[in-house]
């Protein structure tokens, strides 16, 4: 496709409005519709991710170990702390199939609404709303926690420049006990008016999501259930890591090509992701920049993004997370775009975004992307770029007057 057909379809999908803006959020409703009702279609086995969740509120009301397998329940394994049984009971108390639509359809109306709440032109979110549409579509087939957690990391950051920083860090704990990749909010903090008050909401906010499942289970209970999460979590990276020698359908993250591509299994993870937050926080060292509306987008697109390439745990479906944070940072850049831009778009939509889908060959899909965890590749030169521009734009603390920000 010629730069020029490139250009002429940005306008043409972001160019205001009325119309396009709302027809853009239909069909994104539309296709999350479409998600949910084609598994519900398929029957149990295609919402077992659900059934889990479900479990999740049941096992905890019945005091039973969250993380043993349940085989009359479900088929696999849960991986989500008891706080979790506080967001989707409200679903789980509802008969299967309404409690599974409805739960998938919440995810992606939240995260369409978390979207338009970035503090970008109405053409700069409908770029991020077609760009991450895919995606989201992928998670809500999956009916998964995701979409919802994507939403849950924007409304912590939108909050935290808002200096709401009590309902900010409501999303960052809830998001924290429930999946790990919901501490990526903490990041925020920096940006905060008031850091006391997000201190004290935060330590707050996990104060109640630890100890409100005690009113419907036991003290005793969640305490232990807490160290079998831990216990978990570490097993579950261990069990990824040795998945990967069969290039199964997790860690699709940068750990995971190195380990696909060289057959460096053992090679010293730690270090790696330790690397990564500290070139993430050193920027944050600019203290007279943290007010700068360009440096904070950045940094929202950066912990959307480093959850998921730098996590082992990291599947096709995680995925609606990175892909939102790289299309906030593309939203980023004016048009018309530079043509290596463009060329890392493409890139982006080939191997990452429609790689999930019958538009890939089966062969290409299953012997070189899954294979090699090149999903995640797209999405870890993105980070790269973002952290990049972190380093060596001149930001200013001068707030631009438009709302287009570059």
């Amino acid at each position: 496709m010629r730069t020029k057909h490139i250009h002429w379809l940005y306008r043409e999908i972001t160019v205001l409005p009325g119309k396009k803006f709302y027809l853009a959020n239909l069909i994104w409703i539309l296709l999350a519709c479409i998600a949910g009702t084609a598994e519900i279609a398929r029957g149990m086995t295609s919402i077992d991710n659900f059934l889990i969740y479900r479990g999740v509120f049941n096992h905890v009301t019945q005091l039973k170990n969250l993380f043993i397998l349940y085989p009359d329940e479900y088929e696999s394994f849960n991986n989500y702390g008891p706080a979790f049984s506080l967001i989707i009971a409200p679903f789980a108390l509802l008969p299967v199939y309404l409690g599974c639509w409805l739960w998938a359809m919440t995810g992606a109306v939240a995260l369409l609404i978390a979207i338009h709440q970035l503090p970008l032109s109405i053409q700069q979110r409908l770029l991020i709303v077609w760009i991450a549409a895919i995606e989201m579509m992928t998670a809500t087939h999956n009916v998964q926690f995701n979409t919802l957690l994507t939403a849950f990391i924007i409304f912590s950051f939108v909050f935290t420049l808002n200096g709401k920083d009590w309902l900010a860090t409501l999303f960052i704990a809830a998001g924290t006990l429930s999946k790990v990749y919901g501490i990526a909010g903490l990041l925020f903090f920096f940006f905060s008016r008031n850091k006391i008050q997000f201190i004290v909401s935060y330590i707050f906010w996990m104060a109640v999501f630890f100890f409100l499942p005690m009113l419907y289970s036991s003290y005793d209970y969640i305490l232990q259930t807490y160290e079998d999460w831990f216990r978990q979590i570490l097993k579950r990276n261990d069990q990824n890591v040795f998945n990967s020698t069969y290039a199964g359908m997790q860690d699709i993250s940068i750990m995971g090509m190195i380990r696909r591509i060289f057959g460096w299994y053992d090679f010293p993870e730690f270090k790696l992701v330790a690397a990564a937050g500290v070139l993430l926080l050193i920027p944050l060292a600019k203290i007279q920049q943290w007010q700068n509306p360009s440096l904070q987008l950045r940094y929202l697109s950066l912990a959307l993004l480093t959850v998921v390439v730098f996590s082992s745990a990291s599947e096709s479906p995680s995925f609606v997370l990175a892909v939102t944070g790289a299309g906030i940072w593309l939203s980023l850049h004016p048009t018309p775009w530079k043509k290596w831009l463009i060329a890392l778009v493409i890139f982006l939509f080939l191997f990452t975004i429609l790689s999930p889908t019958d538009i890939v060959p089966p062969y290409i899909r299953t012997n070189f992307i899954q294979a090699y965890s090149l999903k995640a590749l797209p999405c870890a030169i993105i980070w790269v770029c973002v952290l990049i521009e972190i380093y060596t734009i001149a930001f200013t603390k001068k707030q631009l007057r438009s709302n287009q920000i570059a």
